[in-house]
């Protein structure tokens, strides 16, 4: 049985988004083992002050998170993209959170660096309004590549599916429970 780990990196607690994470836990049922990160609700701060010259100490919640991510075999990151990328709390989590020497190893006098969290996968379920077809085409897709390559490939996670939900703005009460259903089927699927 996987080790199932769904992240939604929606600020808004309310947010359709967070109604697409329920469907999916909903739908993991008990055929696999489950965790959940609600990034809304975590208590941290966002800012990487200092970048990688000091380490900022942790947090409760992001040593709960990091536990949590160690744990999981396969992530679900549930987002929306926002001016072409994730939010900024989703991307302050990851600032935060996949540290030298816990998600990756640089090496010494060398470029290249260790992927600690090979063996991981993950599917990221994201929310849009702009039409799938436009943000591929003319914004070269570059929150998803941003996340699948630079941030999640950097660690060792193998991104294995994108789920596409959009355009969201204007949808219809039909179109967001199609893919309520939808979701929920997705978290069934997972064996």
């Amino acid at each position: 049985m996987s080790n199932i780990l769904i992240i939604n990196g929606h600020p808004n607690p309310n947010s359709y988004c967070s109604a697409l994470s329920k469907a999916y836990a909903k739908g993991v049922n008990n055929t696999a083992n489950l965790k959940e990160i609600e990034l809304s609700s975590l208590q941290f701060d966002p800012v990487l002050k200092w970048g990688y010259s000091q380490r900022m100490e942790l947090e409760p919640d992001l040593k709960a998170s990091w536990e949590k991510i160690k744990w999981a075999d396969h992530i679900i990151i549930v987002t929306p993209i926002w001016w072409g990328g994730i939010p900024a709390l989703l991307k302050g989590f990851f600032d935060r959170l996949l540290l030298p020497g816990m998600a990756f190893k640089y090496r010494e006098n060398s470029p290249w660096w260790d992927k600690l969290l090979v063996g991981k996968t993950a599917h990221m379920i994201v929310t849009m309004d702009t039409p799938v077809w436009y943000y591929k085409l003319f914004y070269s897709n570059a929150g998803i590549k941003q996340v699948k390559n630079n941030i999640l490939s950097f660690c060792g996670i193998k991104t294995k599916a994108i789920t596409y939900i959009a355009p969201i703005r204007n949808s219809t009460e039909e179109f967001r429970k199609k893919w309520l259903s939808k979701v929920e089927r997705l978290g069934s699927e997972l064996k």
